[in-house]
C-alpha cells in the first residue's frame, strides 16, 4: 500500500469504529427520522449523500491528525467543521504562525475543497464564554430544528467568541434570510456569518461586510426591542 494513503486508511477506520459503536442506537435513530419526517423535517432529505458525510468526516479527522502532527496543542485549539470538502477552521492560537501552518496542512489533505480561516490570534477564553457559545449554538439549532421552512440538516452551526459560523447549503435565499435573522437575534450573539451556498434562490447573497439590510425575522425569531441585534456578515460563495 502507497505511504500517502496509509493516513486516508486510518482515518476510514477510525470512522467505521465509531459507527460500529453507535449501531445500538440505530433504532432510536431510525424512530427520529420518522418522528422528524411527519414534522417536515426528514433526515433523509439531506442533500449530502452518504459516501460524502463519510468523506467529510474523514477529512476532519485527517486535518486534526495533520494539526497534532505539527503541535498536539494546535489540535486541541482548533476545530475543523466540514461541509462538502469546504473546512472551515475556528478557535484560538496563540502565534500567527500557527494560524499559517494551520491552513497550510488543512489544504493539504486530499479531498478539500476550499479552506474558511476564522481562526483568531490571542489567549484563551474563560469557560465562561465557551459556556455562552454552546448556549447560543444550541439554541439555533433548535430555532431551526423546529421551523419547517428550513431543512435544519443542511446546515452546521459553530460559536466562538459570540460570533457565530454558519456553513452547509440552502434551499433559497429566503430560507437563508431565516437562518441568519435568528441567529442575529440570540442574545449575546455579536456577528453571524455564513459559509452557506444556495442553490436555487431570488438573489444572491449580500457582499460581506454589506450594508444592505436583511429581511425582517420572523415573529418566533424576534427579539426584545431595546436589545441590538448582531452584525450580519454573509461571505459570498460560487
Amino acid at each position: 500500500m502507497p505511504l500517502s494513503s496509509q493516513p486516508r486508511l486510518r482515518a476510514l477506520l477510525l470512522v467505521a469504529t465509531a459507527a460500529a459503536a453507535s449501531a445500538a442506537l440505530s433504532g432510536c435513530i431510525l424512530a427520529a427520522a420518522g418522528a422528524g419526517a411527519a414534522s417536515g423535517y426528514a433526515v433523509l432529505g439531506q442533500e449530502r449523500a452518504p459516501g460524502q458525510q463519510i468523506d467529510d468526516t474523514v477529512i476532519r479527522t485527517l486535518v486534526s491528525q495533520s494539526w497534532d502532527q505539527f503541535k498536539p496543542d494546535l489540535a486541541h485549539d482548533l476545530d475543523a467543521t466540514v461541509y462538502q470538502g469546504r473546512v472551515l477552521i475556528t478557535g484560538r492560537v496563540p502565534s500567527q504562525d500557527w494560524r499559517q501552518e494551520a491552513v497550510q496542512r488543512a489544504w493539504k489533505v486530499d479531498g478539500v475543497k476550499e479552506v474558511y480561516d476564522e481562526i483568531v490570534v490571542g489567549p484563551e477564553t474563560h469557560f465562561s464564554d465557551e459556556a455562552r457559545d454552546t448556549v447560543i449554538s444550541t439554541r439555533l439549532r433548535n430555532d431551526l430544528l423546529f421551523n419547517s421552512n428550513i431543512k435544519s440538516i443542511n446546515y452546521t452551526v459553530k460559536t466562538e467568541d459570540g460570533v457565530v459560523y454558519v456553513i452547509g447549503s440552502a434551499r433559497s435565499q429566503s430560507e437563508l434570510d431565516l437562518v441568519t435573522n435568528y441567529a442575529r437575534n440570540i442574545p449575546n450573539v455579536r456577528r453571524v456569518v455564513s459559509y452557506v451556498k444556495i442553490r436555487t434562490g431570488d438573489s444572491q447573497p449580500a457582499q460581506a461586510g454589506g450594508n444592505s439590510a436583511p429581511p425582517a425575522p420572523t415573529p418566533a425569531a424576534a427579539a426584545d426591542p431595546a436589545t441590538p441585534r448582531a452584525q450580519i456578515e454573509v461571505t459570498p460563495l460560487k
